[in-house]
């Protein structure tokens, strides 16, 4: 079974691209001590805007430090506060949607009426409004970030459930006398783990974007931690003198959203069994 779905998802030419790019992300993200050609905070004014090529191959930005140092450092953070957003929002989501759709009745009008209140806001604005109430920092951003995206994962989850509990071996399992827990976290959490993964995926994507407007905004990741989004923020004020200080981020974060809706799309088509069968 683990060989077929592999053989799928390398058969999926969108998976495997957007692999390749996300595998590429975090290897320099790992790596960055490694790989990266300066320190990332030393400043080095008589080398200040110095355009790409030469032995800074990027450039360098206001404070004459690396470009390409800081973008590997931002990769870092970038990924960091990602997964950690995301693996807070899926904690909150799943565990609030496997309740919803498993007991239903009050339970679940009320856990969806709070899921209901979380939409009718724009998330950015309630990132926004949460990392102001909270302070900006990078702890902050994650947690702002998870609080606002577990929206998702409790409608999906609730849904799946909603469907998987009508199955005959939940039935099965509810005369032989096994107990809630068990039931939830045996046989309906691991058949509805196919969208939490694609949802998580994709999310990544969406986490990252999040992360560099709320820095570009001065509310995130705090300088002199490298950031995409700061360093983008940054690159605007010499946008006509040194064009490539905001270039470079802006294709960073492009490329790598990217990587993660493809594969994310390739994790949807290779999962879906509508999709499998065609």
């Amino acid at each position: 079974m683990k060989s077929l779905f592999l053989k799928r998802l390398l058969n999926n030419k969108s998976a495997v691209i957007g692999g390749v790019i996300v595998i590429i992300v975090i290897m320099c993200a790992l790596l960055a001590p490694v790989i990266s050609p300066y320190d990332p905070y030393t400043m080095n004014m008589p080398d200040r805007l110095q355009g790409p090529g030469g032995s800074h191959l990027l450039g360098t930005d206001q404070f004459g430090r690396d470009l390409l140092t800081r973008l590997i450092y931002g990769a870092k953070v970038s990924l960091q506060v990602g997964v950690i957003a995301v693996g807070l929002a899926m904690f909150v989501g799943v565990f609030l949607g496997l309740i919803a759709g498993y007991y239903g009745g009050w339970t679940d009008k009320i856990i969806m009426r709070f899921v209901d209140i979380f939409l009718a806001f724009p998330i950015i604005l309630l990132a926004i409004a949460f990392v102001a109430a909270l302070g900006p920092n990078t702890r902050n951003v994650m947690l702002a970030l998870g609080m606002v995206y577990w929206t998702s994962y409790t409608r999906v989850v609730r849904s799946s459930v909603l469907s998987i509990k009508e199955e005959e071996y939940i039935m099965a399992a509810i005369t032989t006398g096994a107990s809630d827990i068990r039931i939830i976290f045996t046989y309906i959490l691991p058949n509805a783990l196919a969208p939490i993964i694609v949802m998580a995926t994709l999310g990544l994507g969406t986490a990252i974007i999040s992360e560099s407007t709320l820095s570009f905004l001065g509310l995130g990741v705090q300088p002199p931690t490298a950031s995409w989004g700061s360093t983008l923020a940054f690159g605007l004020k010499f946008i006509r003198d040194a064009p490539y200080l905001s270039i470079f981020p802006g294709l960073a974060i492009m490329l790598t959203v990217l990587g993660f809706n493809l594969l994310g799309n390739g994790l949807r088509d290779v999962t879906d069994p509508k999709l499998t069968r065609k």
